[in-house]
């Protein structure tokens, strides 16, 4: 059994105060169940109750008002649910990244580590690769990384094709200076499996460099530090060409300890 409440009555209900209530309705997100043609009363159903604390909560996680519309519009329980799930997974990775921000922000704060960086110099001889290319925006990386190597490792084992080591990415000048800038992701193949693979996708040759190299291991959110900590020891023993910036990821947060990365920053310093 239903009963219809005023306002007031509703706002105790709901925990959502008659001036949240009357901007719902005027946005079109909660309408009362009727309006007194005369006075103006808005009037709400208890069926309307689970649908008001739906809302508190969604707002309470920043859910934008057109989302949470369609959350509230959904054809059935099922659409809604997997659309909550997705925000909630949403939210749950902005809160990772938080901690993870929250906690290099902490080591900065300590004392600096008399511990020197780790460099070795390493000449690499010219090698073949599938690979996917593109402009990316900063912002959108770890979503484009994720879908290009689902995509050449599914090329790769769909041809029977081994990789021929870690897949890397290069990121050119333009990535650093503008936050957007072409993006080579790629793995290894055998100079063998050049012509199968290119059956696949695309196959480009890495040229031959000599490298200053690094490793960063640890979360995303301190790559800039192992970034600033190469790039320097370049600088003040080196000199850096103005080529990409080539990555090797050996783990990622899938092999190693959750959203910790191992991989090898190979700064260019020379052609063989």
């Amino acid at each position: 059994m239903t009963a219809t409440v005023p306002i007031g009555e509703f706002s105790r209900l709901s925990y959502l105060s008659v001036k949240a209530l009357r901007y719902y309705h005027e946005i079109e997100l909660l309408a009362p169940a009727s309006v007194d043609p005369s006075t103006g009363y808005r009037f709400y159903s208890t069926d309307q109750v689970e649908q008001a604390h739906l809302i508190r909560r969604l707002r309470e996680l920043n859910m934008p008002v057109p989302e949470i519309k369609a959350v509230l519009s959904a054809p059935d329980r099922a659409a809604r649910d997997a659309a909550l799930r997705a925000h909630l997974e949403r939210m749950e990775a902005e809160l990772t990244r938080t901690r993870d921000v929250v906690a290099s922000l902490r080591a900065l704060l300590l004392p600096p580590s008399d511990k020197p960086l780790r460099v070795e110099y390493r000449s690499v001889a010219s090698y073949p690769a599938l690979s996917v290319a593109e402009v990316v925006a900063r912002e959108v990386i770890g979503e484009w990384c994720d879908a290009s190597f689902a995509t050449l490792y599914r090329s790769l084992e769909a041809g029977g094709i081994q990789p021929g080591g870690p897949g890397g990415a290069t990121y050119a000048l333009e990535f650093f200076e503008h936050d957007r800038g072409e993006v080579v992701a790629f793995v290894p193949i055998a100079p063998a499996d050049r012509d199968r693979a290119g059956a696949f996708g695309t196959v480009v040759d890495l040229p031959a460099r000599r490298f200053a190299v690094a490793v960063h291991n640890g979360p995303f959110t301190d790559f800039d530090l192992s970034y600033g900590a190469l790039g320097s020891h370049v600088a003040e023993h080196d000199t850096a060409l103005a080529e990409p910036v080539r990555e090797l990821y050996l783990a990622g947060p899938g092999d190693v300890a959750e959203a910790d990365y191992i991989t090898e920053i190979c700064w260019p310093i020379g052609r063989l």
